[in-house]
């Protein structure tokens, strides 16, 4: 089913990019995400997409990966899409990532900036495609996950690069799929924890760094996304230690589990059962954009968890979303890593 909302939206951008006069450019850079519902109809061909990938449904039949595609979405679809009720009946991500894209082509006229989903419009073809149309040259894949994971970041990119193929398009490739201990992405982070705990005395909270599971059996055959995530605090632990920001604890916990078998632990749930007596702060690690894994998992589901418990305190971080540091961030990650 073709999301005309966000091809429109895409079509506005590039409009809105010539009428303000700047001038051809040779060099793009692709924002890479998940995609995510736009409209409680698309729910259905989300959730399809997402299960049918190889790299998300680790089973190498087409057929039969299809077939439990399926059987999963039938299983979860009038679920998900109470959730995506909830919160306003489509997810954030979609609006955040254009309003990123046009804040990084304000502010750096050096290059053209667009983005890409994996499982909703737009699709990472139709997006080279244009690009291709407009003759250019050298293109940076961008990952907005800050840490490498098979499931995530690497479908993202092996589906441009399968666009590319089918495009017969040959630019000049690069590509960021990580960022997680960089110094202005940790600057970044500090200053939502900073937004959050307001004058309150961080050392009267225990921060939980939330961050998307995923199957215990991945980290196994040797994805390092566990490793990063560790990292990843060991930077902002580091960075607020200097900054004279001291909690009461800082702890990693995963959420977003799906499915029965052994995933990351511990869970964010577990996590909030285990520190029930303390007033909780939690900042979503692996997300840079708002989406229903925070709009709803974090903000609805686990805040009543932590009001059920009594929790005495439990705030949430927003993620970074359009913010002018971030977008400032994106480019000073770009230029120390890009090769012209």
């Amino acid at each position: 089913m073709i999301n005309f909302s966000s091809l429109l939206s895409l079509k506005i951008f590039n409009l809105k990019f010539k009428q303000k006069g700047f001038s051809i450019k040779s060099q793009a850079v692709i924002l890479l995400n998940m995609g995510a519902p736009n409209s409680i109809f698309e729910v259905e061909s989300f959730l399809k997409n997402m299960f049918n990938d190889p790299l998300i449904l680790g089973i190498k039949n087409n057929f039969v990966r299809k077939m439990l595609a399926s059987f999963i979405t039938h299983k979860r679809v009038e679920d998900t899409k109470k959730n995506y009720a909830l919160i306003g009946g489509k997810s954030p991500l979609i609006a955040h990532t254009f309003n990123l894209v046009n804040k990084l082509n304000e502010i750096d006229s050096k290059r053209l900036y667009t983005y890409a989903m994996r499982y909703t419009p737009p699709f990472a073809y139709d997006v080279l495609q244009d690009l291709q149309r407009q003759n250019i040259e050298s293109i940076i894949l961008f990952s907005l996950y800050p840490q490498f994971c098979f499931s995530t970041i690497h479908s993202s990119l092996l589906d441009a690069k399968a666009a590319l193929n089918q495009l017969a398009f040959k630019p000049h490739l690069q590509e960021i799929s990580h960022y997680h201990t960089h110094t202005h992405y940790i600057d970044c982070i500090v200053e939502r924890i900073k937004e959050c705990l307001g004058e309150d005395n961080p050392s009267e909270f225990v921060l939980l760094l939330s961050a998307h599971s995923l199957p215990q059996s991945r980290i196994d055959e040797g994805d390092p996304y566990e490793k990063q995530c560790n990292e990843n605090k060991a930077a902002l632990e580091s960075a607020l230690m200097q900054k004279g920001i001291v909690f009461k604890k800082i702890a990693l916990s995963y959420q977003s589990k799906v499915g029965k078998m052994k995933w990351l632990e511990p869970s964010t749930e577990q996590s909030i059962h285990k520190y029930k007596n303390h007033k909780l702060i939690i900042y979503p690690l692996s997300f840079t954009l708002d989406n229903s894994e925070t709009e709803y998992e974090l903000k609805i589901l686990y805040a009543n968890l932590a009001k059920s418990l009594g929790v005495p305190d439990y705030r949430v971080c927003k993620c970074f979303n359009d913010d002018e540091k971030f977008a400032k961030s994106i480019i000073t990650i770009l230029e120390e890593n890009i090769k012209n």
